[in-house]
């Protein structure tokens, strides 16, 4: 490739300009990784007459300074307060979600409520229900709506919003189903769980993020179709996780086929080879890219 080109991106794959100097400074040794924030999201399923499932999808105002235009699910940072609080607890233990996230029970227990939490702070859907075996069935009243805004704000714990309500966190709604791990030459870094769950009956879903300025339900074979012909930006997790849930016929397929699923974190790696960095997911070769050493600052 000609110097001062830089390689487009394979279908929709989300692609930073400032990436290259980026990589290029962690090659070098000039840049220290951060911490990866704990994070949770959620594909968020509903079956349709006509057979397969559709996944709740929201796309990312074009201003966000992260992944602007982007396709992903609602999720988000984990609270670290929901480590702390006894939560009203239905279906697996905490310290069954640990063994299966390879985390401690408390940790397992902050990662569950935050894809619970985001799930309904993003999309107005909520995984809990008055009664271990039971479900809320519309979240869209006014007081609802405050409670969300609280949460959003921070101003609230999940915990202490389910303690309030008197609500049990379903937790053998959600089904793990990947681990991402921010690369580590990014500024804002996550390592985040991908749950699936089934959309409730009785709830709806609703654009409640600031952060997204449309939502759809879409087929995870259309949405891939999507990203393939370059119509839907999405990130390496986002349109891995698609093509992943192409074979289930159901969500309760999918929700059943989560305990097999592969949760070894997912890492991108960058390493230079003779002028190039090389910038690779292990496992996940259609994303691979070789990006071609430029002058410091300059384009690749």
């Amino acid at each position: 490739m000609p110097n001062g080109q830089q390689q487009p991106p394979a279908g929709g794959q989300w692609y930073p300009p400032e990436w290259p100097d980026r990589i290029r400074a962690l090659a070098d040794g000039s840049l220290t990784p951060v911490p990866p924030r704990l994070a949770a999201t959620v594909m968020l399923l509903r079956d349709t007459p006509d057979g397969g499932p559709v996944v709740h999808m929201l796309r990312r105002r074009a201003s966000m300074a992260f992944a602007g235009g982007a396709y992903a699910y609602p999720g988000g940072g984990v609270d670290p307060r929901d480590e702390e609080h006894h939560v009203g607890w239905a279906g697996p233990s905490q310290a069954d979600w640990a063994a299966r996230l390879g985390t401690d029970p408390r940790t397992a227990q902050a990662i569950v409520c935050g894809a619970v939490r985001e799930t309904f702070e993003e999309a107005g859907v909520l995984l809990a229900g008055p009664a271990p075996d039971t479900v809320v069935g519309d979240t869209t009243g006014d007081d609802w709506e405050a409670d969300r805004q609280a949460l959003v704000a921070r101003e609230l714990s999940f915990a202490d919003f389910l303690h309030r309500r008197g609500l049990w966190l379903r937790s053998d709604l959600l089904g793990a189903w990947a681990r991402w791990i921010t690369p580590e030459f990014e500024p804002r870094r996550y390592d985040t769980w991908f749950f699936v769950a089934a959309l409730p009956e009785g709830q709806r879903t609703r654009n409640a993020s600031t952060e997204a300025d449309r939502t759809v339900w879409i087929r995870p074979a259309d949405a891939a179709d999507g990203y393939d012909k370059g119509e839907l930006l999405m990130m390496p997790p986002t349109i891995s996780t698609l093509r992943s849930l192409e074979p289930y016929g159901s969500a309760a397929d999918a929700l059943t086929a989560a305990a097999a699923q592969d949760l070894a974190p997912v890492l991108a790696q960058a390493v230079l080879e003779g002028g190039e960095v090389v910038l690779s997911w292990p496992g996940h070769d259609e994303f691979t890219k070789r990006v071609r050493l430029g002058r410091p600052g300059g384009p690749a």
